[in-house]
């Protein structure tokens, strides 16, 4: 039984703003239309996704490729939020395997696997701070620290 038709492997990577609006683009939306993150975003956050998805993009473009422009607090958000409905490790676990999926998917190459990285990190430092433990799937990957994430 085929699962469809094979996609090509990715030739692109995220060096880009363009290349990283896109994979931003694609990842929320995934997430957005998610059993367990959906309601977090769309129900008790209340996102404008016309507002955020732009922040979002110009969060990954300043981390990846060092262009100025994103200003913000992710982890004070975040906090907002968990106080209004408490995050658990699920919610981070799901958010990186999205995000994985997304990016597996779509590119490959140094930036890629910094977004990937970077990722866990994010996932691991919120859930440690949040919720008290860090993510089940943070061993799995390696851990770096925090440097690009802007405060």
């Amino acid at each position: 039984m085929s699962s469809g038709p094979r996609r090509p492997p990715p030739t692109r990577d995220l060096d880009t703003p363009a290349e990283i609006t896109e994979m931003v683009r694609r990842f929320y939306q995934d997430v957005a239309q998610d059993d367990l993150l959906g309601p977090m975003f769309n129900d008790v956050a209340q996102v404008d996704w016309n507002e955020h998805l732009p922040k979002l993009a110009a969060f990954w473009a300043r981390a990846l490729l060092g262009i100025e422009g994103y200003v913000g607090n992710p982890y004070r958000a975040h906090a907002l939020i968990n106080d209004r409905a408490p995050f658990t490790v699920a919610h981070f676990d799901r958010w990186l395997e999205l995000f994985h999926d997304t990016v597996e998917l779509g590119w490959t190459g140094p930036n890629a696997q910094r977004a990937l990285t970077l990722a866990h990190n994010v996932a691991r430092v919120h859930a440690s701070q949040l919720v008290g433990n860090a993510t089940s799937t943070g061993s799995e990957r390696p851990l770096l620290p925090l440097v690009s994430e802007p405060t």
